[in-house]
């Protein structure tokens, strides 16, 4: 009887364990006032867990609208907003005219006075307004693809810490449950030891086993205390609706296109084209543009009219050299966006190996603990009933399923690690966004994204 008492206990224990991990499974019933007392305890845990999984699903609907309010809120946010603005403003200033005209006015006093008048006015025979509005188009679109991509990586960033936010508050409340059924069970054991049923040996293991249980449990408080002041740093609040999306992960996964166009890439191109519109100004600042001058002359009686064009003559210098430096400057342009291809190249490869591997390795954790853990609890209980297991072995297989659940913890923070950073850095979140988000999320994300610069 009081062998049947630990063998339920041990499958109580793993059905907490699966009910962190999302399952939950059915609670031994009571048959004696001893088992009672030991369900009692374990049945207020199974409540606890189930009042946080309400809680959080009750979160999800707004998590993602509230994430994206509080990103842009961020003065970083704001600060890209102006930068942006600037950038506009300077496409603006680029498509004035580059020369105003002069005028003249000269009066001389002699035995006849002399009163003149004159206009002039350099033509943009090189076009040099065209190209200071090409460039400053070229270096708004780089700063556009570069707030996108700073965009991208911010909200990466955020993601992971509330993500790490919420593995670390899972295996906090695992520790609790671990800890709080370690105590139940040492009050069964010290009744038991009270009665001579138990012996002082395995007592002072149930006693270590607590102490042991106390240091994990304060451990797992430390972690969740930093990833709570990640979040708090990042966003400003120390809590944020989240909702647990590996399965979008698995999803994106299998349709992921390893030949799309990555965004990160677009500054980098474009920096090839500021490049070339670079050896383009050169040749416009050093054209001859011609002076066209009107003048008016009233002398004595005399009335005159001239016209005249001035021409710059580029003899002593004909800015070659300078030309030669711009177009090295387009040489460098392309083999830095050869340079930062190879590298996310690189990275794609990495990731697109690595991610399937760990969400199948995540797969076959969740059906050994869903399926084959519950027929190892339940053989472990027949073998404690039949006196084949002593209490160190049924000790030691607790904390091997414990294990395994931490083992689940992490496999799905390195999920999101090496989905979130490599979205971020390749540029692709932000578009992915709409597949994590309903259309509601969509009115919210149209005041953090960033407004494209007309070109022309």
């Amino acid at each position: 009887m009081k062998k049947t008492i630990i063998a339920q206990t041990l499958f109580g224990l793993f059905s907490t364990l699966v009910l962190v991990g999302g399952q939950v499974h059915s609670a031994v019933a009571a048959t004696s006032s001893l088992e009672v007392s030991e369900l009692n305890a374990e049945g207020t845990l199974l409540a606890q867990g189930e009042l946080l999984t309400e809680e959080t699903q009750a979160s999800l609907k707004q998590w993602m609208p509230e994430l994206l309010k509080k990103i842009n809120q961020l003065p970083e946010v704001q600060a890209q907003i102006a930068r942006q603005q600037q950038a506009e403003l300077a496409i603006a200033a680029a498509d004035r005219a580059i020369y105003n005209p002069d005028l003249g006015l000269n009066y001389q006093n002699a035995d006849t006075d002399t009163y003149s008048l004159g206009l002039s006015q350099t033509l943009d025979w090189g076009d040099k307004r065209g190209v200071a509005t090409r460039l400053a188009q070229l270096e708004a679109q780089i700063l556009l693809a570069d707030i996108q991509l700073e965009r991208s990586q911010m909200l990466a960033e955020r993601l992971l810490a509330l993500a790490e936010q919420a593995q670390s508050n899972k295996a906090l409340t695992f520790a609790e449950q671990q800890l709080r059924f370690t105590q139940a069970q040492l009050n069964i054991a010290e009744q038991r030891f009270a009665a001579g049923d138990l012996s002082d040996v395995e007592l002072q293991l149930l006693k270590l086993e607590l102490a042991s249980n106390t240091a994990d449990y304060a451990l797992a408080e430390q972690a969740a205390l930093v990833a709570d002041g990640k979040v708090i740093e990042l966003l400003g609040v120390d809590k944020l609706g989240f909702r647990e999306f590996i399965p979008e992960i698995g999803q994106w996964v299998t349709q992921m296109n390893p030949k799309v166009d990555l965004p990160a890439l677009t500054s980098a191109h474009q920096q090839v084209l500021l490049a070339k519109a670079n050896a383009m100004k050169v040749k416009a600042d050093t054209a001859a543009d011609p002076t066209i001058n009107l003048g008016v002359e009233k002398e004595g009686d005399d009335n005159k009219f001239g016209v005249g064009v001035a021409i710059p003559l580029q003899v002593r210098n004909n800015y070659s050299e300078l030309q030669a430096v711009a177009d090295k400057g387009i040489a460098i342009a392309e083999q830095n966006y050869l340079a930062r291809e190879r590298v996310l190249t690189a990275k794609q490869a990495q990731f697109t190996n690595a991610l399937p591997r760990l969400l199948a390795r995540y797969q076959d954790w969740r059906e050994r603990v869903a399926a084959s853990g519950s027929k190892a609890a339940k053989s472990l209980s027949e073998q404690w009933r039949s006196g084949d297991v002593s209490t160190s072995e049924y000790l030691q297989s607790r904390r091997q399923l414990a294990a395994s659940y931490l083992v689940g913890l992490n496999l799905e923070t390195a999920i999101y690690q090496s989905w979130l950073t490599w979205m971020g850095d390749s540029g692709q979140l932000l578009p992915m966004i709409d597949t994590l988000a309903d259309t509601s999320v969509g009115k919210s994300r149209s005041t953090s994204s960033t407004h494209a610069v007309p070109a022309k």
